[in-house]
């Protein structure tokens, strides 16, 4: 979570990085502009108490631009639930959960759900570092993925794997291999501590 502008600095210079994008912004860029915008939320909603008269209007202003790009790129992700260093492959359809927590540097594609089981209670999922999130990939309930972990294309997760250090792949998600997530993520280093 963001609880300063040197973090937001940092936050956003991780997630650059991840990107694998340059210092200037494209306009065309939504992606981009997309976490730019989420990470602007972020410091804005966590330090409001350092914040100006003018905080409740650049708060109102930033949230309806994430809003916007949220519906143009097809994203619904609230504020505070990645580390740094997130990495969203393309524009498409993911959803996350309020409640989820995700650590640094994970890596995220098109069709990805990570959210609650059914039942009367909102139990989420609590997700480690460098973790690779594959395309279609489904993440249910009161469940804890390890660090380094890579989730296959269609996987639906229902349980923990909490040693972390593999890759999980299936309906429902089991183990394949021992490969982690190092070939499909950047993981950027940073003093930052540990989200997952």
């Amino acid at each position: 979570m963001i609880r300063s502008y040197k973090e937001y600095r940092e936050y956003l210079e991780a997630d650059r990085i991840a990107l694998r994008r340059g210092e200037r912004v494209l306009w065309f860029d939504e992606v981009w502009r997309f976490q730019r915008a989420l990470r602007r939320v972020e410091y804005l909603m966590n330090c409001r108490k350092h914040q100006g008269p003018l905080w409740r209007l650049r708060y109102i202003i930033a949230t309806f631009r994430l809003h916007r790009l949220s519906l143009r790129c097809g994203f619904d992700i609230p504020p505070n639930t990645f580390g740094p260093g997130l990495s969203i492959a393309h524009r498409g359809t993911i959803v996350v959960h309020p409640d989820a927590r995700i650590g640094r540097n994970c890596r995220l594609h098109v069709g990805v759900v990570i959210g609650t089981r059914p039942g009367p209670f909102e139990l989420v999922p609590t997700i480690g570092d460098n973790c690779y999130i594959g395309p279609g990939a489904k993440i249910f309930g009161d469940i804890v993925i390890g660090p380094n972990i890579a989730i296959g294309a269609n996987s639906v997760v229902n349980r923990s794997f909490t040693e972390g250090h593999m890759t999980i792949a299936g309906a429902p998600a089991r183990k394949v291999s021992d490969t982690d997530s190092r070939e499909f993520i950047i993981a950027t280093r940073s003093p930052l501590k540990s989200l997952g």
